[in-house]
C-alpha cells in the first residue's frame, strides 16, 4: 500500500507555516499491518531534502537512525526502523515561519495528522517528540473525548506518567529530528529510553487484535 494516497490538506488559512503548494506527505510503500508505533516529530524540514524518507542521507533520518541506535537497535537506515515496524512522521506538514506555531496551525494540521494516523489499524503507541507533536496529539485527543490527552507540563516531568488516547498508548519525549539532538547529551539519554519504552510497550501487544 502507497501510505498518504488520498489523505489531503485543503486548508490555506494558517499564517505561520508556508502552505502554497500543499503539504509535504510522505507516499511510501508498506504494510500498514505491519506498524505498531507511529513517532511523530515537529514540523517539515525547511531544506525538502532534510525530510524522513527523501532518500540519500537526510537530515531527519541521520539524526533518527542515532536516536535508534542509542536506544539499542541494530539499525543503519531508515528502512531499518520501518522494518521495526516504526513509521515516522512530522506533526505539521508544511514548512513553520515563525519559531513557534499557533494552537490554529497545530488543530488545523492535528485533522491531517488525524487521517494519516487512521491508516495504521495495528498502531498500539504514538512517540511524541516535542511540544509541537504533543500539541497536536492533544487537538485529536479534544475531538475524540473533549479533553486533552497529556496534561500542561514540562516534558521532564511528563516522560514516564502513562497518558492514553483510546487504546493508544502516548509517550512524550524530545524532539530527535534535526540539528537540536546533538545539543544537549542528556536529552538523547531520555530519548533512547523514550524509544525502548514505547516499542516494548507495542510489542508486548502487538499480537492483541
Amino acid at each position: 500500500m502507497r501510505i498518504n494516497n488520498g489523505v489531503s490538506c485543503y486548508r490555506r488559512d494558517c499564517t505561520d507555516i508556508l502552505s502554497n503548494g500543499g503539504p509535504e506527505l510522505a507516499r511510501i510503500e508498506l504494510d500498514p499491518l505491519t506498524v505498531h508505533t507511529v513517532l511523530i516529530s515537529e514540523t517539515t524540514a525547511a531544506d525538502p531534502d532534510d525530510n524522513y524518507y527523501a532518500g540519500g542521507e537526510s537530515l531527519f533520518d541521520r539524526t533518527t537512525v542515532l536516536a535508534f541506535r542509542d536506544a539499542g537497535f541494530d539499525v543503519e537506515t531508515i528502512d531499518d526502523i520501518l522494518g521495526l515496524g516504526v513509521y515516522l512522521t512530522p506533526a505539521v506538514k508544511c514548512r513553520k515561519t515563525r519559531y513557534r506555531l499557533s494552537a490554529g496551525t497545530t488543530r488545523a494540521c492535528s485533522e491531517l495528522l488525524e487521517k494519516e494516523l487512521d491508516q495504521f489499524p495495528r498502531l498500539r503507541a504514538l512517540l511524541l517528540m516535542g511540544d509541537t507533536a504533543i500539541e497536536t496529539v492533544n487537538h485529536i485527543a479534544r475531538r475524540r473525548t473533549g479533553a486533552r490527552a497529556i496534561p500542561a507540563g514540562s516534558t521532564y516531568r511528563l516522560r514516564g506518567s502513562k497518558y492514553f488516547l483510546g487504546s493508544l498508548r502516548l509517550f512524550p519525549s524530545y524532539l530527535q529530528a534535526g540539528h537540536a539532538y546533538f545539543i544537549e547529551e542528556s536529552k538523547r539519554e531520555m530519548i533512547a529510553e523514550d524509544i525502548r519504552a514505547a516499542l516494548d510497550f507495542s510489542r508486548s501487544r502487538s499480537d492483541s487484535p
